[in-house]
C-alpha cells in the first residue's frame, strides 16, 4: 500500500479539488490512502475533509489541536500511515498530485534497488512570484553547497520514501526541507524526479520569504553539523548463527 500524506492549515478552499484529483490520478496505482493532516486550521477545513470521508473510504484524517507546522504534520501522518512507501504532496494544490504515480514508480518496480529511500521531486516552470523564486534560487544554492546534497530545490513537497527510513531519521520543525541530506546521511540513494508546479488557486500563503530564510539559515547550521555527527559504523553480529548455533 501506498499512504499519501499533505498537511493542511485553513485549506479548506482547496480541499475538495486536490482529493478528487488524487482519486483521479491514483486510481491506476497501488492500494492507496490518503491522510489529510488538520495542522490546527479554524477555517472549517476538517468539516470538508470530514464531508469527503463519507465519499471517499480510502481518506483518513489526524487534527493537531494547535499548528505544529509542516514537519509535524508529515511526521505525525507517517506514524498513522499503514503503506511501506509514503508520498508527500502540499495541501494547498500547488503540487500537482498527478506526478505522484512517477515519484511512487521507483519504488514498485520489482527492480528497486535494495537502497533506495527517497525519490525527490524537484520544481521546473514553478509558478511562483520573482521574489519567491529568486529567494528559493538562493536557499537552494547555499543549502547544496553547505551540505552537498546533490539536489537541487529541497522546498519541493513532491517526495515519495520508505516509511521505515523515514522513521529512524532524528526529528525537528522544518526537517521537510533537508530529507535528501538527512536520507544520504543514513546511507539511504536518493533518486530525483522532474515536477511540474503551479499557483495557489485559493487560500493564502503561510510562509514570507524573509521569515522562511531566517528559519532555514538556523536549520541549515543545524543539519550540517548532523551529518558531521553521523553514526559512521554498522555492527555485524558473530559467534552464532540465527538458530543459536556457533558460527
Amino acid at each position: 500500500m501506498i499512504s499519501i500524506i499533505a498537511p493542511m492549515k485553513n485549506e479548506a478552499e482547496n480541499v475538495e479539488a486536490l482529493v478528487r484529483e488524487i482519486a483521479e490520478t491514483c486510481a491506476s496505482i497501488a492500494p492507496f490512502e490518503v491522510i489529510l493532516v488538520d495542522d490546527g486550521s479554524d477555517d472549517g477545513t476538517g468539516a470538508v475533509i470530514a464531508g469527503l470521508q463519507r465519499e471517499f473510504p480510502w481518506l483518513r484524517q489526524l487534527r493537531h489541536p494547535v499548528s505544529a507546522g509542516q514537519s509535524a504534520a508529515v511526521h505525525s501522518g507517517v506514524h498513522a500511515a499503514r503503506g511501506d512507501i509514503i508520498c508527500t504532496l502540499d495541501g494547498d494544490g500547488q503540487n500537482p498530485p498527478h506526478e505522484i504515480p512517477a515519484l511512487a514508480a521507483p519504488f514498485l518496480d520489482r527492480h528497486c534497488p535494495a537502497d533506495l529511500g527517497l525519490v525527490a521531486g524537484q520544481r521546473v516552470d514553478r509558478d511562483d512570484t520573482w521574489s519567491r523564486r529568486s529567494a528559493s534560487t538562493f536557499a537552494n544554492g547555499l543549502r547544496s553547497w553547505l551540505l552537498n546534497d546533490g539536489t537541487r530545490d529541497t522546498g519541493c513537497g513532491l517526495k515519495a520514501f520508505r516509511r521505515d527510513a523515514f522513521l529512524a531519521l532524528p526529528y525537528f520543525n522544518h526537517m521537510h526541507r533537508y530529507l535528501p541530506a538527512l536520507f544520504t546521511r543514513d546511507g539511504w540513494a536518493v533518486a530525483h524526479v522532474d515536477v511540474s508546479h503551479r499557483a495557489r488557486e485559493a487560500g493564502r500563503s503561510k510562509y514570507s520569504n524573509i521569515g522562511r530564510a531566517l528559519v532555514g539559515l538556523y536549520d541549515l547550521f543545524g543539519v550540517a553539523w548532523l551529518i558531521r555527527r553521523r553514526k559512521t559504523q554498522k555492527p555485524t553480529e558473530v559467534g552464532r548463527t540465527p538458530d543459536g548455533d556457533t558460527a
